[in-house]
């Protein structure tokens, strides 16, 4: 991996971590998805229309194509890891997204793009798994699976989180398609995938309209910093994908989550201390192993 798409992936798990803090003191639902994307829409349209000037009207079916498609997977994504959270633990969930999504978009990538990975990059994405596991819970996830009800919703949570992972593992590999072989701007493609979602949640943000003006006045100042910097985080991202193989700047960046876990754990506000410190360590030598293969 060059040291300039290490550099990007690092940046983003800083960005990342930080808005995915923001969001969870939201506390927020669909409503709240729409309102980042519509102050998303408004504060990055000085960029997406300067750059999308003299590009988008060039574009043809297939780079529309993947814009809805990118903004169709995004939703499910959203959708399926907020009902994973209302049936099952944030601590069964969140881990096997987190965990499953890279190491699928992982072996799409070998299996199906061609990619080459060596065995030191293996290593790397083992490790980046692993941590990810250790910092959400670790061993944790299967004791509480010795009480009948317990042990229903921690088989929920397993169903919830693997299928989340996989619409991690989808809209990874499509916009990394995008950007790496149809020379898509990872910019415009964030930009206009955000309107595809603004579209798609707006019935479910306005079927209950003082519901929705309540929330809105008491999650603004999340929404507004979430809207302002989660797009750099992914086109971050996006740009390294340019530089290196998708196997290995999807599972580098759960890096995120080792500086989630320094900052102090309140992305998943539960688990052993010592435990988050020994996954984030797991999560820094996987990230290194996948730089150095």
């Amino acid at each position: 991996m060059p040291l300039s798409a290490f550099a990007l992936i690092l940046l983003a798990g800083i960005v990342h971590a930080g808005w995915n803090i923001a969001a969870k003191k939201a506390n927020g639902d669909a409503r709240f998805s729409f309102q980042t994307s519509v102050f998303n829409m408004l504060i990055w349209a000085p960029v997406g229309i300067t750059l999308g000037w003299n590009v988008v009207p060039g574009w043809g079916v297939t780079e529309w194509g993947f814009v809805v498609l990118s903004g169709v997977l995004h939703i499910f994504y959203f959708i399926v890891l907020l009902r994973g959270y209302r049936k099952s633990d944030l601590t069964v969930v969140y881990p096997l997204a987190r965990g499953s999504g890279p190491l699928l978009s992982s072996l799409v990538a070998v299996l199906f793009l061609g990619e080459k990975i060596s065995l030191v990059g293996v290593a790397g994405i083992a490790g980046v798994v692993g941590g990810v596991f250790l910092v959400a819970g670790g061993p944790k996830l299967w004791r509480k699976a010795h009480d009948p009800a317990q042990r229903e919703r921690v088989h929920k949570g397993i169903r919830y989180g693997v299928l989340t992972g996989g619409f991690i593992a989808a809209y990874t590999v499509t916009d990394s398609y995008a950007v790496k072989f149809l020379a898509m701007s990872p910019i415009l493609l964030d930009y206009f995938g955000n309107l595809v979602r603004m579209v798609l949640l707006a019935p479910v943000a306005l079927k209950d309209r003082a519901t929705t003006a309540r929330m809105w006045r008491e999650q603004w100042k999340y929404a507004l910093l979430v809207a302002a910097v989660s797009p750099v985080s992914y086109v971050l991202v996006l740009y390294a994908v340019q530089q290196a193989p998708i196997s290995h700047v999807a599972p580098a960046r759960e890096v995120s989550m080792l500086f989630a876990a320094l900052i102090g754990g309140h992305l998943l506000r539960e688990g052993d201390r010592l435990l988050r410190l020994l996954g984030a360590l797991f999560i820094a030598a996987g990230v290194v192993a996948l730089a150095m293969g």
